[in-house]
């Protein structure tokens, strides 16, 4: 397609026209447009456009791309991902964006002279990240371009394209099976053709893609991998007493499941182990194991992980022990509720394993499956019925659920549709006016979904052996400790905004973390556009100032201090809606009661560090580094109220500096440089243009938003890039010797008979 030939649409973030120099011609020729032969006017982008997350506005647009022509790929972003707010911006381009990059030659060799497609097309949409009236975010189009410089590909060719062929998680299993079998690549290409009904070499993978994954799975030795994974736990445990790992050999001594979670996990489970997420929708395909991880949110908003299961079969035995391995690592400590992907044999287990605890299904799995499941049946409606589920999902009472599901059904004829009928049966399981008596800390939400997901990406796509799997577990586990450190203390160093000038505001202020202060704020900011009426003593009826009928049920008994909704918002995420924050206001009630403040959400770092470092069972070296930040975060928080504390500071701080100055200095070598503390801590003092002084955190050579993981570091002189069988020197736990002097090893490596020893 010529330049010219398609659709140019942009609009500035804030609502404004961008400049001739940002834009390109806008004009459409009917009879030369692959987009008018080949999608409807409801597949192209539009200025305004919503999605609830990144993912879905790329799949819509890969969808649009796959038809015009080209294929498309992530590009700049702006933001990161667990820094502030987040990214707040992402563009997707064509495929042939850009220019090719020439890189440098080493040594004198000679590069290879391949052909780069990229060509400059500047083909793009843009979506930025915003929150509507309920303050819940989405994604918008903000520009969108459908200008190429080069041919697009016919319908037949685009499926060529590498990103096209993937082969899917359900596909790989299926492949997996069938090489089980002793079938050949050819037999399970027509297999699968037939099972999907598309016609002979139509799939969206080749042979060639096949025989690509087969061999990667030849590539790996799991029986000796399994064994490292072990040793290497009892490493870990040799270690730090408190890691904890346990695992299960089956009858021909090969390992069946294991499961781990490290020393930090756990203390985190102690406060925020209230509301867990159970992912199971991941595997390791090349051992075909299933991986499960169990995480959470704290009460900085930013998930935490609790720990890490790998299965070797999915069945009802195989979840019990998981989750009854979990809970002796939590001694006996089940959450109040336990969210996971809709799963029958998952289902039942926790039902044996963890009775008193509410299970729930994530929405945001349950939607992903909505494309395939409804999209071809409802055709141009499918958009339409969306929405229209989402509202019937985020209703309060099951009365009016019940009803609008009814209405639902029947406007758009799904009574015999299986994929409805099982959703209604498992209703309770996924509805919000089911699941608001219970406590989930806000990860229903899409945002917290987005934050998991990410969370889950990090390690799942660089790993191909176990024992550096749980290695690189172990180091993201790390980064994400040590970013959320830095986050908390910018967000503790930034005064608080407080918007409305209420007591009630200033007191919740002072109490909860700036992460849960935040959503208590919007509640609060808006609760003024709600009547509060008294119905009886006690009992109030609110309602939004333009509605006539209706309304939230709020009993507020002052002599008790008991307070409640019938939107059950603070049941369900531990926050005070505005209807009662209405009702408070207007009663001449200027202080929350303390029970509606609660502990899980409070910034407990003030009280948390009146523990002397004796009475603190740290006994590991990272432990210790860990507990010293946290003490110097708080220092921090405290000495800048005022003049006076922080001139105490600096004071005992210079002392204490001096004192640690005079003790002798250990001899490091260049692998100790990984415990040493970083200084990402330090306080510099930088003046704005108004000659506030304001701090910056961490060095000059890094930034607090860096979104990297740092450099993968060598191990006891041995690069950890080498293959596994070099990893056995440090089974014990230490160092300058290998497995055939080990004392612990008895001289020989490793095996499969020792698997019981460890």
């Amino acid at each position: 397609m010529s330049e010219g030939t398609s659709l140019v649409m942009e609009s500035s973030e804030n609502g404004t026209d961008l400049s001739q120099d940002d834009v390109g011609t806008t004009g459409e020729t009917p009879e030369d447009s692959i987009l008018s032969r080949q999608t409807s006017v409801n597949l192209v982008p539009f200025i305004g456009q919503r999605f609830v997350s990144q993912e879905a506005a790329y799949e819509f647009y890969c969808s649009f791309a796959k038809q015009c022509g080209f294929s498309i790929r992530r590009h700049r972003t702006r933001g990161k991902d667990g820094v502030g707010r987040g990214i707040t911006r992402r563009d997707f381009t064509c495929h042939r964006a850009g220019y090719p990059q020439m890189k440098p030659s080493e040594d004198g060799k000679t590069q290879r002279n391949r052909k780069s497609s990229r060509c400059g097309c500047q083909a793009y949409m843009r979506i930025v990240k915003r929150a509507d009236f309920d303050h819940v975010p989405e994604w918008r189009v903000t520009g969108f371009s459908n200008i190429h410089n080069h041919e697009l590909l016919k319908s037949n060719e685009v499926s060529l394209l590498p990103a096209y062929c993937v082969i899917s998680p359900d596909d790989k299993s299926r492949i997996c099976m069938f090489a089980k079998a002793g079938m050949s690549v050819r037999q399970m290409m027509r297999l699968m053709e037939l099972e999907k009904g598309v016609k002979l070499g139509c799939l969206p993978f080749t042979e060639i893609d096949v025989r690509n994954l087969l061999q990667s799975f030849r590539n790996v030795d799991r029986d000796s991998d399994a064994i490292d994974l072990i040793a290497m736990c009892k490493k870990l445990k040799d270690e730090n007493p408190n890691f904890k790992y346990d695992f299960k050999i089956d009858g021909n001594n090969r390992l069946e499941h294991i499961a781990w979670s490290y020393a930090s996990s756990v203390q985190l489970y102690e406060t925020f182990g209230d509301a867990v997420v159970f992912d199971t929708t991941h595997r390791l395909e090349a051992y075909d194991m299933l991986l499960g991880i169990w995480l959470g949110v704290d009460n900085h908003g930013m998930t935490c992980f609790f720990g890490c299961v790998l299965l070797r079969d999915e069945n009802m035995q195989s979840f019990s022990w998981a989750l009854k391995t979990f809970l002796a690592f939590m001694k006996g400590k089940a959450p109040q509720t336990l969210l996971t992907d809709h799963n029958t044999w998952l289902k039942e287990a926790i039902v044996n394993e963890m009775p008193q605890t509410k299970h729930a299904f994530c929405i945001w799995h349950i939607i992903a499956k909505f494309s395939n499941w409804f999209s071809v049946l409802l055709g141009s409606h499918y958009d339409e019925w969306k929405a229209e589920f989402h509202r019937l999902y985020n209703l309060d009472l099951v009365e009016d659920f019940e009803e609008g599901w009814r209405d639902m059904i029947n406007k758009y004829g799904l009574h015999a549709n299986r994929h409805i009928i099982s959703l209604y049966a498992l209703r309770t399981f996924w509805a919000l006016a089911f699941l608001r008596h219970f406590f989930f800390a806000g990860m229903m939400h899409t945002s917290q979904a987005e934050s998991i997901n990410t969370f889950i990406q990090r390690f799942l796509s660089a790993q191909s052996q176990l024992d550096r799997f749980i290695d690189h577990l172990a180091d993201v586990v790390e980064f994400k400790d040590r970013a959320g450190a830095k986050q908390k203390l910018q967000q503790k160093l930034q005064k608080v905004c407080l918007k409305t000038g209420s007591p009630i505001e200033s007191h919740a202020a002072s109490v909860l973390t700036p992460y849960a202060f935040g959503k208590l704020q919007e509640e609060l900011v808006l609760a003024p556009q709600y009547a509060s009426v008294l119905l009886d003593e006690g009992c109030f009826q609110v309602r939004y100032h333009t509605q006539m009928n209706g309304g939230c049920k709020v009993i507020w008994l002052p002599c008790q201090e008991h307070i409640s909704c019938s939107c059950h918002q603070f049941e369900f995420s531990g926050i005070l809606c505005r209807h009662v924050l209405r009702v408070l206001s207007t009663n001449n009630c200027f202080h929350i009661p303390d029970q509606y403040l609660p502990t899980r959400w409070r910034d407990v770092s003030s009280s948390t560090s009146t523990y002397s470092f004796q009475n603190t069972a740290i006994r590991d070296h990272s432990g210790k580094v860990q507990f010293l930040e946290s003490m110097a975060s708080t220092l921090v928080t405290e000495s800048i109220e005022t003049e006076e504390r922080l001139d105490a500071a600096c004071e005992q701080i210079s002392m204490v500096l001096s004192r640690i100055k005079d003790l002798p200095r250990a001899m490091h070598s260049a692998n100790d440089a990984y415990n040493c503390p970083s200084d990402s801590l330090i306080l510099q003092e930088v003046e704005d243009e108004d000659g506030i002084v304001r701090f910056a955190i961490g060095n000059a050579h890094e930034s607090v938003s860096s979104g990297k993981l740092k450099e993968r570091r060598a191990r006891d002189g041995v690069d950890i890039a080498r293959k596994r069988r070099h990893f056995s020197g440090t089974c014990c736990g230490q160092f300058g010797h290998d497995a055939s002097e080990c004392h612990l090893m008895g001289g020989d490596h490793l095996n499969g008979d020792a698997l019981g020893y460890l």
